[in-house]
Order: structure tokens, then C-alpha cells, then sequence
């Protein structure tokens, strides 16, 4: 079970650390619930821009797609690399 009972605060999510955080946490619980979430509240995050721009779609194609939980497993894949390039490039200046 998550820790993450709470529901996630999209304002909370203003920078691509931010984002990358609250998604690794969410792939790494594994529920689907939690991921969905996560997924949600990305959509309507302030940071939405630089993950678009990380991963290479327009901020609101990715917006739209991530709220409505119908993307393709290809973008599914492209956040899932920028988050783990986010996460492993390191958080050693932030």
C-alpha cells in the first residue's frame, strides 16, 4: 500500500523535478489508482510545459491526453524516459 492516500496537489507541480518526482513515486507503487492520479494532476500542473517540452508534444496535446487517460503506449513510454533520465541525470543541483 501507498503512502500517497491523499490526492495530489497539481500546484505542487511547478517544475519538471517536481513532476518527475510525483510520477517515478506513482510508477513505483504500481496501482493503477495512484498512476491515474499522478497522470491527473500533471495535466494540470504549472510544470506541464517542460515535461511537453521534454518529451516532445505540445503542452496542450499532453495536457489533454494525460486528463483524459487516453494516450498511446508511446507517449507512455517517452514520459516514462524523461522521468527516468530526470531522476537518474540527478537532483545534485537542486
Amino acid at each position: 500500500m501507498s503512502e500517497q492516500n491523499s490526492p495530489i496537489d497539481p500546484a505542487s507541480l511547478d517544475s519538471l523535478d517536481a513532476i518527475a518526482d510525483c510520477l517515478a513515486d506513482a510508477f513505483e507503487d504500481g496501482d493503477g489508482a495512484i498512476i491515474g492520479a499522478a497522470l491527473k494532476a500533471v495535466s494540470q500542473a504549472p510544470g506541464l510545459g517542460a515535461l511537453a517540452a521534454a518529451v516532445g508534444v505540445p503542452r496542450e496535446q499532453l495536457g489533454a491526453a494525460l486528463a483524459s487517460g487516453e494516450f498511446d503506449l508511446d507517449l507512455t513510454l517517452e514520459i516514462m524516459k524523461v522521468v527516468d533520465l530526470h531522476m537518474s541525470g540527478g537532483h545534485s543541483d537542486s
